[in-house]
């Protein structure tokens, strides 16, 4: 089980990355919105996508998720 944040600023290509709280690449404070408390990246994502249409798993903490 992990905490999980979305990026609220997209990348270049639209897309909202979902990130794990310990990542190096997690965006600041300001930057991100607390998704919460999941078994898995996936049902962050699912929560993720309330939100915004276009999410993806970042490729460093949760490759397991990341499509593109």
């Amino acid at each position: 089980m992990n905490h999980y944040y979305v990026s609220v600023i997209p990348e270049f290509t639209g897309t909202h990355v979902v990130h794990e709280e310990d990542c190096t690449r997690l965006p600041g404070v300001t930057d991100r919105v607390y998704l919460g408390f999941f078994a898995n990246c996936a049902d962050a994502l699912r929560e993720a996508r309330k939100e915004y249409d276009h999410v993806d798993g970042c490729e460093r903490c949760s490759p397991i998720c990341h499509k593109r």
